[in-house]
């Protein structure tokens, strides 16, 4: 029975749960904004509080990996970090363009068989980081930063149906009007949706090093102030 710490904490949602065999047995989230700072760290300690008096030992450690927020991500990975250094558990390090694909696959049968998935996150004005995946998960397109105009995915949307969703999508319904694009709403990555996806690494043992491991918006960062170290992001 393997029981999983999942974090996410890459938008202005925070959101913390506790998987049992796949299944919910703790959540906590904050949606009012980010105060990822303080929110975090009391749901983990009532995650582990749980855990604790239930006698379940935790197996392992997720965390959303980003793109996302600069600060969120950080304190999304050190809290991370130090639970699986702490409780000498596995980390495991999920794209979170993925996580936001979990609830879509799950919540719409309806979806075309061969549609493909934008998940995006949101950046600065009309720019997002997004991926393009298959029904399967499969990457067709790596993650990337887009700014987005008519003809960003007209190769893809020329094809078939794609589902655009995410913080990023709702500001690209009025620049991108093809007859093939779809827009869901109230799509985030939360904790709760990381399960499938841990699960599957756990299986797997494909872990992350708990000392080297970095977040994904964080390697962007550095690779953007080495390029130019004047430019500043604000995320």
């Amino acid at each position: 029975m393997s029981c999983i710490l999942h974090i996410e904490t890459s938008t202005k949602v925070c959101s913390v749960a506790l998987s049992q065999d796949g299944g919910c047995i703790f959540e906590k989230s904050e949606t009012e904004g980010p105060s990822h700072a303080v929110s975090c760290g009391v749901f983990v300690e009532e995650a582990l509080s749980f855990a604790n008096s239930h006698a379940i030992p935790l197996d392992a450690v997720a965390v959303s990996q980003g793109p996302g927020s600069y600060t969120g991500l950080r304190i999304g990975y050190s809290m991370a970090k130090g639970v699986a250094y702490g409780q000498a558990v596995p980390l495991i390090a999920l794209p979170t363009l993925e996580i936001c694909c979990v609830p879509v696959l799950l919540g719409h049968d309806e979806m075309e068989e061969d549609a493909l998935l934008v998940p995006m996150i949101d950046a600065r004005r009309m720019e997002v980081y997004a991926a393009v995946y298959d029904r399967a998960l499969k990457t067709v397109r790596p993650v990337q930063a887009d700014v987005v105009t008519a003809a960003t995915y007209a190769e893809w949307l020329d094809r078939g149906p794609v589902y655009f969703f995410g913080d990023g999508a709702e500001k690209c319904t009025q620049v991108i009007q093809h007859p093939n694009a779809r827009f869901l709403t109230g799509i985030a990555p939360l904790a709760k949706n990381m399960f499938p996806l841990a699960e599957r690494k756990l299986a797997q043992q494909d872990f992350a090093d708990v000392a080297y491991s970095e977040p994904f918006y964080l390697k962007e960062f550095q690779a953007t102030v080495a390029r130019n170290p004047l430019q500043t992001l604000d995320k």
